[in-house]
């Protein structure tokens, strides 16, 4: 299966409750998907959900290089300067970034509003990039912006790889998702197994092998001595007659013994 969902501000990118944000169970009720990569809690726009672990793999690996796609409403005027060092990679945790693409737009008429709105400070003018990446680390387009001083105000995903917010042409509206592909992906040990497989899986259980009484045919290792038998039952052992009987060859030459007096 694959779903695409346009992720609303605010919505923490898990399925499982939280405290102070609103999880991705209150858009999706398809069962056993899972999102394709993440999105900042504060963050918006375009989610891909699959139950495929290689697809899940191929989408969100940084190896892939898939192109993710994003409009950014920075604060500040970017200039020639700010644009080209973007593009050619800024410093980030001693590692400089891959090149990216990076292209100053207008403010997108399909844009809806946000909640809570983005606050304007008077005297500073915003504007709009459109940024694409082919790497993924931890808030990045947040970090390069602010790094060439244009803090980020808004960030919306539009693209990832051949995916968009436009499907058949018709933008997804905030917070509604689309079902392109409803085929369940085959169990496989690339994807988590949902409780119903793993019921299937466990519900036979296998036969216990009773231990060996004796030692298997073919074996090297000595049955071991008991109360019943002699030490001499163990061929690790030698018995009395083989310690003490005369002219046991020991491998040593014997010492000629002194005289008595």
């Amino acid at each position: 299966m694959l779903l695409l969902l346009n992720k609303p501000h605010g919505v923490i990118c898990q399925f499982s409750k939280h405290d102070k944000h609103p999880s991705l169970a209150e858009y999706i009720k398809t069962p056993n998907v899972y999102p394709a990569g993440r999105l900042d809690t504060d963050s918006e726009g375009l989610l891909i959900l699959t139950d495929d672990g290689l697809l899940q793999n191929t989408i969100s690996h940084p190896l892939h290089k898939k192109p993710k796609t994003y409009l950014v409403q920075v604060e500040g005027s970017p200039s020639d300067g700010a644009c080209g060092h973007l593009r050619k990679g800024v410093m980030l945790d001693d590692e400089i970034t891959l090149p990216a693409e990076v292209t100053i737009v207008d403010e997108p008429e399909w844009l809806w509003p946000r909640t809570p709105a983005i606050r304007h400070r008077l005297n500073v003018p915003t504007h709009w990039l459109q940024i694409t990446l082919t790497e993924g680390r931890n808030r990045q387009v947040r970090r390069m912006t602010a790094a060439v001083g244009l803090p980020t105000l808004r960030l919306i995903r539009t693209h990832i790889g051949q995916y968009s917010l436009w499907v058949n042409d018709e933008l997804l509206n905030n917070g509604q998702f689309v079902t392109i592909d409803a085929t369940p992906a085959p169990p496989s040990l690339t994807r988590r197994s949902t409780p119903d497989e793993l019921k299937a899986r466990y519900a036979k259980k296998r036969p216990v092998k009773p231990a060996a009484a004796h030692p298997k045919k073919g074996s090297d290792k000595p049955a071991r001595a008991n109360a019943e038998s002699p030490l001499s039952a163990d061929p690790r052992l030698m018995n009395d007659r083989q310690l003490y009987s005369p002219g046991r060859k020991t491998g040593k030459p014997s010492k000629p013994g002194k005289p008595r007096k």
